[in-house]
């Protein structure tokens, strides 16, 4: 759960007006951060966080929680989101498959090239955070919707699960295939590069040369679950044993970890702070308004 959440929840319950505006500054940079992150748009981004803000005002008393805040606030947010994107250009709603999202020979020979991938090196280069916000945008929406979730926002599968309405299991899936399209969308972007780069590299072994075994289909819809330690000690052992007989397999999987790092260190964005504030102001003075007419009829 993102610690500004529960910051929020803390400072709602103090009931001050100074815990208040902190509190709603909070939601707003969540709100903001996430629907830039889904729509990819700053004027898509700030209409979802006016609409969601004043849509949370009759609710703002009412949580007991930040689990409660947090699955309300993404859920309005998500659905905001979608409905601005489907007025403009939006990524097909399609259904991606493990098949088309698994590297052919010929790719896992350009990434034999590297040798090992640091996925750190990977996630900071300058270049990688414009090509990493486009790959994401060109995700189908209920992938993009995982993806951010989950590696960008930081929310747990069960997390995701009550705001999409998934089953958990169903997250995992569209989780690692969204994880699998970025990462080819960016080696796209690394080709031309690595097609220079390669005229002054010695030539391939034998053992990325060699095509790609059929237990390597198998094992390619494990990788996110061992990435994420959601795997068994018996299928990670199993894993391990092939990575260390299959270096395409080994590095591949270096840059699939590479790409889930690039999203999850990602620089997260802020709204205008003039129309934040201005924001802030109309829902403090509403909300105080709500709150003091609760505690008349209470008190009646």
């Amino acid at each position: 759960m993102p610690s500004e959440i529960e910051r929020a929840m803390a400072l709602l319950q103090r009931g001050d007006e100074d815990a208040l505006e902190q509190a709603l500054s909070l939601l707003q940079n969540t709100i903001f951060r996430f629907s830039m992150r889904v729509c990819g748009q700053r004027e898509d981004a700030e209409d979802t966080m006016q609409e969601v803000l004043v849509k949370s005002l009759p609710y703002l008393p009412k949580f007991e929680s930040p689990k409660a805040l947090l699955v309300w606030l993404y859920k309005v947010a998500k659905n905001r989101c979608l409905m601005s994107r489907r007025r403009s250009k939006f990524a097909p709603s399609r259904d991606l498959s493990l098949e088309e999202l698994m590297p052919d020979p010929k790719e896992l020979e350009k990434l034999g090239h590297e040798g090992s991938l640091n996925p750190e090196t990977f996630a900071i280069r300058s270049e990688h955070a414009t090509h990493l916000r486009a790959a994401i945008q060109r995700l189908p929406a209920p992938y993009r919707i995982v993806l951010v979730l989950r590696d960008m926002e930081g929310l747990t599968d069960e997390e995701v699960a009550e705001i999409t309405g998934l089953r958990a299991g169903t997250v995992r899936v569209r989780l690692h295939r969204a994880r699998l399209f970025v990462r080819k969308e960016l080696m796209k972007g690394r080709g031309t590069r690595r097609e220079k780069d390669n005229k002054k590299v010695a030539p391939l072994t034998r053992e990325i040369r060699a095509p790609r075994p059929a237990r390597c289909k198998v094992l390619f819809a494990e990788l996110s679950d061992y990435l994420d330690e959601k795997l068994d000690d018996s299928l990670c052992k199993e894993l391990e044993r092939h990575f260390d007989s299959c270096a395409p397999c080994k590095v591949f999987l270096a840059s699939l970890q590479a790409t889930i790092e690039g999203c999850r260190a990602s620089a997260s964005q802020t709204p205008d702070p003039k129309r934040a504030a201005a924001l802030r102001r109309k829902v403090m003075a509403d909300y105080a308004g709500l709150v003091a007419g609760n505690l008349t009829v209470r008190s009646d």
